[in-house]
């Protein structure tokens, strides 16, 4: 096969398919504009919080809320290149503790425990990710995933994804002590945002 310049395949870790180095392609539909649409009330709560972002991508999000004052940001992502990115843009900010780390969620929790410990954080981001997991886990072992990340949220998890997981999602978070106090459609339809608390 030939390929013109400046073109490499990525191994499945780093994103999968075809990459052009110079000008890469984003990987999720929206940044700020979709993907955190209905919650960014929780910037007025990240001073002096600690915050995880599952499925962090390139430490967008977690990026507005160490400049809201957090003073922790951590994620994680399977995509390589955008934990190097992440940790790339953190560095410039080293009044924050950050990690990044890349984690294959399908792991479950052992995943998240081998890249963090045991550690608990004031806000639990979990921002379009679900509907990725649902095509490559199963139901039950999601729910426990879920669940997991629920019990490591001290007083708010952030979601967004479709509508129809919306009440498994209550389930889920129930469990783990929270209860949903948020709920937005702000976003794109069947695509709303909640926000539970301890």
């Amino acid at each position: 096969m030939v390929r013109a310049p400046g073109w490499r395949w990525q191994d499945e870790a780093a994103g999968g398919g075809l990459m052009d180095e110079v000008h890469p392609q984003r990987r999720v539909v929206g940044i700020h504009d979709i993907r955190f649409d209905g919650l960014g009330d929780l910037l007025l709560r990240a001073h002096g919080c600690s915050v995880l972002d599952i499925g962090c991508n390139r430490g967008h999000i977690g990026y507005e809320f160490a400049v809201n004052g957090a003073r922790a940001v951590h994620g994680c992502d399977i995509y390589g290149p955008g934990i190097h990115a992440a940790r790339q843009w953190f560095s410039e900010l080293p009044h924050v503790q950050s990690k990044f780390e890349v984690v294959n969620l399908e792991e479950g929790p052992v995943g998240l425990t081998k890249a963090f410990g045991a550690e608990n954080y004031d806000i639990v981001l979990f921002i379009g990710v679900l509907h990725k997991l649902k095509r490559v886990m199963e139901l039950e072992r999601l729910s426990e995933l879920v669940s997991h990340l629920g019990t490591r949220a001290l007083t708010y998890f952030a979601w967004n994804g479709y509508a129809e997981d919306l009440e498994r999602m209550d389930g889920d978070l129930k469990s783990a002590g929270l209860h949903r106090i948020h709920t937005s459609e702000l976003a794109l339809h069947g695509r709303p945002a909640a926000i539970w608390r301890r």
